[in-house]
């Protein structure tokens, strides 16, 4: 059976070594990695936590695992225009599997090579199973987007449609509804989002210049944007008719469907522009060929409401 410092070697290690960067002088192997800087940017630095039946069921497969730890990672460096430099990993494991342990490598280094971002170390040890990472990346100095900066006047964008994870999480477990109608490609499509999100790593970077505030959707999409408005001290009037849903939850009863795009889990970028850089941003989407639909406008109110006018409680996914 092999030790910690074998499974380090013979999993972790080679992910560290196939990936190439001019800012790590030492990764895996040491106590500690050693990192150079780079002249003219600073570094965005977040972390995330995965645990087992809170995050993923517990007969996930590995390679689901592994991608959706790096990419909801990938996701929060995006949200602040951000590119990635490397990430560390702390696992915790019940049992050690090495076939396990090996799906999970295997999960992590389809982004980490699409996005060249190399493991520079981590720990691991005996417990219940739980991943957390550490990402940093790198945005110009002064340009990176923050929640604070929205203005009255502002429009609101999603990018993407809202709503597949909540759809996937019923596929899996078997709780869709009889009524309900769902295409191959569409379960498919539903699966895809909730275990292997896409991080929009292209799009959260050309958003610098244009944008004034940015997240990514993870709890929800009125809890997150309720964290823009509390950053900016400023309030919202949503657009409910105008949210983009996945064609699946047109079959649901409208309060489940206000439940979908609240469930969370989405890592779409959510962000705000002003009225006079529309035209740029339309050239950008027509450019990257991604789907921008707005859904509201930033006003001095401090309150969210609908675009009737009703206070909307903002809802979504709690951790405690």
């Amino acid at each position: 059976m092999a030790d910690e410092f074998s499974i380090i070697d013979d999993y972790f290690k080679p992910l560290g070594e196939a990936i190439a960067s001019p800012n790590v002088v030492l990764g895996i192997g040491d106590d500690a990695a050693l990192l150079t800087g780079r002249p003219g940017y600073q570094l965005a630095v977040s972390c995330d936590t995965l645990v087992a039946g809170v995050h993923f069921l517990a007969d996930t497969p590995p390679e689901d695992i592994g991608h959706k730890a790096l990419a909801v990672n990938l996701s929060d460096l995006a949200a602040m225009g951000a590119q990635p430099a490397w990430f560390s990993i702390c696992l915790t494991l019940p049992e050690q599997n090495e076939r396990w342990i090996q799906g999970l490598v295997n999960g992590l280094a389809v982004l980490a090579k699409q996005y060249q971002v190399p493991l520079i170390g981590g720990d691991t040890t005996h417990g219940p199973l739980t991943l957390s990472l550490q990402i940093a990346g790198w945005v110009p100095n002064g340009e990176a987007i923050t929640r604070s900066g929205a203005q009255p006047g502002d429009q609101i964008f999603v990018a993407g449609e809202l709503g597949w994870p909540y759809i996937g999480l019923l596929l899996l477990n078997n709780t869709l509804a009889d009524t309900a109608t769902i295409s191959k490609t569409q379960t498919r499509m539903a699966r895809q989002q909730l275990l292997r999100p896409e991080p929009q790593m292209e799009l959260g970077s050309a958003l610098r210049g244009l944008a004034t505030s940015m997240l990514d959707i993870s709890d929800g999409l009125s809890a997150d944007l309720m964290h823009i408005l509390k950053a900016s001290k400023v309030g919202a009037r949503l657009n409910l008719a105008a949210i983009p849903k996945a064609a699946p939850l047109t079959q649901l009863a409208p309060q489940q469907q206000w439940d979908a795009v609240n469930f969370g889990d989405e890592y779409k970028l959510l962000f705000t522009v002003p009225k006079e850089r529309i035209a740029a941003l339309q050239s950008l989407q027509q450019r990257l060929g991604c789907s921008l639909t707005a859904v509201g406008e930033i006003t001095e109110s401090r309150v969210l409401t609908d675009e009737h006018g009703s206070t909307i409680k903002a809802k979504g996914y709690r951790h405690f």
